[in-house]
């Protein structure tokens, strides 16, 4: 956990700048994770929407959750259970339209969190995916681009709570999967961990740390960078200690969007004829994804490069 890569963001506005970015550049090709300090959002936002979730939690999902929990029996199982995750979850969408107004049970005050949390966190992806074009030696917006298709990008928010576990290591909170998508920021609990990453074969920690931002790369970048940059494997590990709260946002490319590995890279590694990753429409991948998301992601690429040949 000493050596996690902490980036403070406003070092890239002084004198430190070079040393960030390549503090960035070897987060993005040994980590694919990295936590962001001074990354522009306000102490005051994260705390309310921290608070207003745990509260929407208490009020309308816990009830649910043990519910759900008592009518599977899990307090009588034996063998660690491989097909479920210990979670409770519902999902906002931003772009191209918003969801927000459509969800239940939410009150005004969280719509009115979420949207404004929602319009900084997408303006902080677009500013970090400027940071990874420089690092990458790609024009200044190449990855927007990227991702753009022909509606903009798809962003929206996983809102998690992974409740206080009787038998945690019967279970995962979240069973071990890489990203399918682009960049993911993270806004999660400083109280409760359990969000591991697996590096060099094994399980590290991503540190509980107040007011940061974790970012994560998507499989999306790993094929434009051609390999360069990589999604990596994590998970959730269920905690019998408390109730940990996680709220992820996906800046994903569009559904339309066609991606494939950077030219410029290809033409700098004298790899235009054989890149490593195929081509292939998004939307068909998280097609694919959607029945796999658990499984090795390599088997993935080769599937998509084969439904493109045929």
């Amino acid at each position: 956990m000493e050596n996690f890569p902490v980036i403070n963001l406003a070092n890239l506005n002084g004198e430190e700048k070079k040393a960030t970015l390549e503090k960035i550049e070897d987060a993005c090709k040994n980590w694919g994770f990295f936590e962001l300090v001074n990354h522009g959002i306000s102490h005051e936002l994260l705390d309310r929407v921290e608070r207003l979730t745990k509260e929407h939690y208490r009020k309308c999902m816990e009830k649910r959750f043990d519910e759900a929990v008592r009518s599977k029996g899990l307090e009588c199982v034996q063998d660690e259970l491989k097909d479920m995750d210990w979670e409770s979850t519902f999902f906002l969408r931003h772009l191209p339209t918003s969801n927000i107004s459509e969800i239940p049970d939410l009150t005004q005050e969280y719509r009115d969190a979420m949207k404004e949390f929602a319009e900084k966190l997408e303006k902080l992806a677009e500013e970090l995916l400027e940071v990874l074009c420089e690092n990458l030696g790609l024009e200044k917006g190449y990855l927007k681009k990227a991702f753009y298709g022909s509606r903009g990008p798809n962003f929206g928010t996983k809102v998690a709570n992974y409740p206080a576990c009787p038998k945690p290591e019967m279970v995962k909170g979240l069973r071990a999967h890489t990203d399918a998508g682009g960049i993911i920021l993270l806004l999660q609990d400083d109280k409760v961990s359990g969000l591991q990453l697996l590096k060099d074969g094994q399980w590290v920690d991503v540190p509980p740390m107040r007011h940061s931002i974790v970012v994560n790369l998507g499989d999306q970048l790993e094929v434009i960078s051609n390999g360069k940059y990589k999604s990596v494997e994590h998970r959730v590990n269920a905690r019998s200690d408390g109730t940990r709260m996680s709220v992820a946002s996906f800046y994903n490319p569009g559904s339309d969007a066609l991606i494939y590995p950077a030219p410029p890279l290809l033409e700098r590694e004298a790899m235009e004829t054989n890149p490593l990753y195929p081509t292939f429409v998004f939307e068909d991948y998280m097609k694919l994804y959607a029945t796999v998301k658990f499984q090795p992601k390599e088997p993935r690429f080769q599937a998509i490069k084969a439904l493109n040949s045929s």
